[in-house]
């Protein structure tokens, strides 16, 4: 068994698999917010009467979630420094990461503020609330609700997307576990140990949403 799985080597390359691990961690967490924040206005902006707005939205919003996230990093990466926009690997990732998923999150809030009821969108009107106050505290608290697994699971597959960014340089943990395989010529344990942290996180994820989700449910 220890031919198989060298625990020795194992604890050896764990402090590098760590520090590796904090850009996955600072890839996702960064992303996600970046996703969350754009998908509401894209979001808004794909719901809006006037057509100019929602048009342009909605072309972008489908050509993204129907394009690879490998492409799209690999032409900001590659492509966009031919025109004179350069960033380093860590801001295309974030980037590339974050908008990927901010055009699936807002086909999600879209079916959250669809799921408002009709009467609600009346009182906020009969009132004469702007749009600002009347998302804020009217329509907004009522859409997070039934949205909030959702947005969980892409947390979750956002975390487990991570690895696609390697393809451009970036060091996060698969990307490292590579590099330490290619140099001891013994994958089984970097891979493998990636494959625990994946799992576990995505557990500790899916719990702390859940608990979230419940803390939210009407009582």
């Amino acid at each position: 068994m220890n031919d198989l799985f060298d625990w020795q080597y194992a604890l050896q390359i764990l402090p590098e698999l760590l520090r590796a691990s904090l850009n996955t961690l600072g890839i996702t967490l960064i992303g996600f917010v970046i996703a969350i924040v754009l998908g509401l206005f894209l979001a808004l902006g794909r719901r809006s009467k006037h057509y100019w707005l929602s048009w342009p939205t909605t072309l972008v919003i489908e050509f993204i979630r129907s394009t690879p996230l490998l492409i799209q990093v690999y032409f900001l990466y590659y492509v966009l420094p031919n025109y004179g926009l350069s960033m380093t690997a860590m801001q295309v990732g974030i980037i590339g990461i974050g908008v990927h998923y901010a055009c699936y999150i807002a086909e999600v809030y879209r079916s959250g503020l669809d799921a408002v009821p009709r009467a609600q969108w009346e009182a906020v009107t009969a009132l004469n609330m702007t749009p600002y106050i009347a998302y804020r505290n009217i329509i907004l608290p009522q859409a997070f609700r039934p949205i909030l697994p959702p947005l969980g699971n892409y947390l979750i597959a956002m975390l487990k997307d991570t690895p696609v960014l390697s393809a451009i340089t970036v060091v996060e943990i698969m990307q490292q576990a590579k590099n330490i395989g290619s140099e001891s010529f013994r994958y089984l344990e970097p891979i493998t140990m990636v494959g625990l942290f994946f799992l576990a996180l995505s557990i500790v994820l899916a719990y702390l949403v859940r608990r979230l989700e419940l803390r939210l449910e009407l009582r």
